[in-house]
């Protein structure tokens, strides 16, 4: 897909951070946009902000993800409003937390819910659309570069970047085993972004929040440098040019970031070596 303008776009997770960026440049190549995010507050206000720069062709709908009835909604408020679907963005996203054994129930479940089973509820509805059009299409899925490196996070948010990963590489070969050309997907896997993903629980249900657990010094520690990290990372903006170039030439893995390349053929020599990794930590 090379063509934008006048095209329409579903951006998911698109009240701040990534989402929005990806929705700023859509806007900027002249698609329609619609808004999709949890946060009611930050996505009507994201939405008022693009309006008044003179962007009126958004529509905002709030979306939770994790419901696939949600994400059948959100396309049809999009065909409702637009008639079609040409660029869809599943990029919400959460942080996850903790380790392989001590994650609550709650902890894999809202991670998964968001992380994996959005992407999943994403493609299973808006993919049809897109057959049905016969227009030229594309959908990127938003993963890290977490789901190339080896437990380098956490383990719901490990577990569900790596998920998304083999999700959009098997999307890649169904599409073509199927003779489907007019649609093209790619999995985009950030590094380090400036985003505020460290403080994605306020947005995690009710039905699905622990009681407060305090954290160790040591993990207290490496939070804050985990944040400092995020801080000093790339901003929204490059990613979303980064992501646009590698649309147009319908490349299926994106990654913003090569200081994490040695690292990823790393592992690949481990698995086919079986030799067991170092341990890692932060990224």
């Amino acid at each position: 897909m090379d063509q934008f303008s006048g095209k329409v776009a579903v951006v998911t997770g698109s009240a701040s951070g990534i989402g929005k960026a990806l929705a700023t440049k859509c806007l900027s190549e002249g698609m329609h946009v619609v808004l999709a995010d949890v946060e009611s507050a930050a996505l009507e206000a994201t939405a008022a902000e693009f309006r008044q720069a003179g962007h009126n062709d958004v529509l905002a709908v709030q979306t939770d993800v994790a419901q696939l009835e949600a994400l059948e909604h959100l396309k049809a408020r999009a065909l409702e409003t637009f008639g079609a679907v040409h660029l869809l963005f599943n990029n919400a996203g959460v942080g996850g937390s903790g380790n392989a054994w001590r994650g609550s129930i709650n902890d894999w479940s809202w991670t998964i819910g968001v992380n994996l089973y959005s992407v999943i509820h994403g493609l299973r509805v808006f993919v049809p659309q897109m057959i049905e059009q016969n227009e030229s299409c594309h959908i990127v899925n938003t993963a890290s570069v977490a789901g190339l490196l080896g437990g380098v996070t956490n383990a719901p948010y490990s577990v569900t970047k790596h998920g998304v990963v083999a999700l959009t590489e098997q999307l890649y070969r169904d599409l073509g085993n199927e003779g489907i050309e007019h649609i093209g997907c790619s999995v985009l896997c950030p590094g380090l972004i400036n985003t505020n993903i460290m403080s994605s629980d306020r947005n995690r249900p009710t039905d699905l929040q622990d009681a407060p657990v305090s954290l160790t010094p040591e993990q207290e520690e490496g939070r804050a440098l985990f944040q400092a990290m995020l801080e000093e990372g790339m901003a929204p903006a490059q990613v979303a040019e980064i992501v646009f170039s590698a649309v147009r030439k319908n490349q299926l893995y994106i990654l913003t970031h090569t200081d994490f390349n040695d690292r990823i053929v790393a592992r690949a020599n481990e698995i086919t070596t079986g030799t067991n990794p170092a341990i890692g930590g932060i990224i």
